[in-house]
């Protein structure tokens, strides 16, 4: 952190910085896909929609340290171009997450595949079987609301306030 930076922590504590945007970036997305996971062992299965709008934040979470470290010791630039990154990926998660709380709202129509796993069957009898068993996860249909809003409509939220930090970061980054 330059001497700067630790003066103006201290001068305004709620102002963001390129360290506290990248931090903030990595913490949130950290404790989302979490949650995520904590979500899916008590139950609830996630859609086909559900695991890929994970893969923002498999990515995300891991470049966020680095950039996190980038802005802590790094070359200002380099930090300044990976909270650009980290924006634009959060950003397009962001309106993946909107389009799937559509999907669920029915306001569009959403994929025509979902989430099941069927093995090969031997004959028609084990096939039908399996079709009793296995239980498909649909797309349109919310398996829990919080606040009103499904998890996908808070991965929604939540991606647009981590790329509106990052933004915010990656400008202070390459401005100052």
């Amino acid at each position: 952190m330059a001497n700067g930076e630790i003066f103006a922590a201290r001068a305004y504590p709620f102002r963001i910085t390129p360290l506290r945007a990248a931090l903030f970036v990595f913490v949130v997305a950290l404790a989302t896909i979490a949650g995520a996971w904590i979500f899916q062992f008590a139950g609830y299965l996630p859609c086909e929609l559900c695991l890929k709008q994970r893969w923002a934040y498999y990515t995300g979470v891991p470049f966020a340290l680095i950039v996190t470290l980038a802005a802590w010791k790094g070359p200002r630039g380099a930090a300044g171009f990976g909270l650009v990154l980290l924006a634009l990926l959060f950003f397009a998660s962001s309106a993946f997450g909107t389009y799937h709380a559509g999907v669920e709202w029915a306001f569009w129509p959403g994929p025509t595949d979902c989430t099941g796993s069927l093995d090969k069957a031997g004959s028609m009898s084990d096939f039908m079987s399996q079709l009793n068993t296995v239980k498909v996860v649909r797309c349109d249909a919310v398996a829990i609301r919080i606040l009103g809003l499904s998890l996908a409509g808070w991965n929604g939220v939540i991606s647009l306030v981590m790329a509106g930090i990052a933004a915010i970061g990656a400008t202070r980054a390459l401005r100052d």
